[in-house]
């Protein structure tokens, strides 16, 4: 296993399409994160930041403008034996960083890991009050009228 010092949090190119693929199909088969296909996911991977462990990539996350003052961690994910080593704790953090860039003030993430996001300063909050994501994906999910995530929101201003 890696230590945290050997992570590296960058922003996602094309090349790492089938990767970010392979992680996100890893989560989608347990009914944890919307699928993501190949197609998608190229045309939004400006939007992707990766963790690479010793040249590996091992994680993704990407941040979804849902309007002008919010946006959303979601496809947040890790490869199995590289968990619990802050490897995601560093990409919410520079997901974060590319939200105070854009001076967007909200940050939300629908999550079955609520203690996690708790950790780094995110508050569990109703899910209903992000109108901008129930009519973005919500409408296409096929748990959208028996969700089971709950909603965290961390104020950036």
């Amino acid at each position: 296993m890696a230590d945290t010092s050997t992570i590296l949090c960058r922003n996602a190119t094309l090349v790492d399409t089938d990767e970010l693929v392979r992680i996100i199909h890893e989560y989608a088969e347990l009914g944890i994160m919307l699928p993501r296909s190949a197609a998608m996911i190229a045309a939004a991977i400006d939007t992707f930041v990766v963790a690479e462990v010793d040249g590996r990539l091992v994680g993704c996350g990407s941040l979804c403008k849902l309007g002008q003052n919010l946006v959303e961690i979601r496809s947040l994910g890790i490869s199995a034996d590289y968990k619990r080593l802050g490897i995601g704790r560093k990409m919410v953090e520079k997901l974060t960083e590319q939200a105070k860039s854009l001076g967007i003030p909200k940050i939300m993430a629908l999550t079955y890991q609520v203690g996690f996001f708790e950790k780094i300063g995110f508050d569990v909050v109703s899910k209903e009050i992000f109108q901008e994501k129930v009519w973005k994906d919500c409408v296409n999910c096929k748990k959208q009228h028996c969700c089971d995530e709950i909603a965290v929101l961390k104020r950036l201003d």
